[in-house]
């Protein structure tokens, strides 16, 4: 993809989100760098920006209608298009799995779920005008039944991300869906969509445990940001993983 490229990646001042937007704009991207809070997000993207790299900060709580909103129209006032859409935001609330009620799962589901489905709604009239549109949406491993059914392992003792893996799992279905309804309209059917899991990356989501660097874990995103034709699934950096 060519310099005048513009992607935004939600979620990106820290972790993985704000390695994959590094790795975009090391790429030749104009990467807009989402963020919840403006001063971290101001912060990260000077970061990126005083190592040579194309990246402006961009304020957006994918829970709020108007900041989302509010960012869709700064990217149409400014680049009239968008070609790619990171959605990486996300919040993982641990809680034993027999202790939680569905009001504890509600803050899960407004960010990873219903926060994905409202950054897309807005942003995709500017989707729609770029000549190869590109979305990522970030899951997770513990999303996948594969893995959880796997008696015995990390993930199927996992207890305390209830709901986190009920929500990247339905992150997995509405990327299948959009992406049937995208190939099933010739005005979106340009539009690519896939989900990733970065794997087991030692975050703040995890209190520092994983076993993979953020650098790592941003791959997956980079790759089917910038590259590939398949649209409808689910990724990591090495590949096809089951869902």
């Amino acid at each position: 993809m060519s310099a005048e490229t513009i992607a935004l990646v939600t979620g990106a001042n820290k972790g993985v989100g704000l390695a994959t937007a590094r790795q975009l704009a090391e790429r030749g991207l104009t990467v807009l760098l989402g963020s919840r809070d403006a001063e971290r997000g101001a912060s990260a993207a000077k970061e990126l920006a005083e190592d040579g790299l194309s990246v402006r900060p961009v304020r957006i709580d994918i829970t709020d209608d108007a900041s989302v909103n509010d960012a869709a129209a700064l990217v149409e006032r400014d680049y009239g298009r968008l070609d790619v859409l990171v959605n990486n935001a996300g919040m993982l609330i641990r809680k034993p799995a027999v202790e939680v009620t569905a009001d504890d799962m509600r803050p899960e589901f407004e960010t990873n779920v219903f926060g994905l489905v409202r950054v897309i709604h807005a942003m995709l009239p500017l989707l729609r005008r770029s000549r190869s549109a590109r979305i990522v949406n970030v899951a997770s491993d513990s999303a996948m039944f594969a893995k959880t059914t796997e008696k015995g392992s990390m993930f199927a003792r996992s207890h305390e991300s209830f709901a986190y893996s009920a929500t990247k799992t339905a992150v997995n279905m509405l990327t299948v869906k959009y992406a049937n309804a995208f190939l099933d309209d010739p005005e979106l059917a340009h539009i690519k969509i896939n989900s990733v899991t970065p794997g087991y990356v030692a975050t703040d989501l995890n209190n520092f445990n994983g076993v993979r660097t953020t650098e790592e874990g941003a791959r997956a995103s980079v790759h089917w940001a910038t590259a590939g034709a398949e649209t409808g699934g689910f990724f990591d950096d090495e590949g096809r993983v089951a869902w």
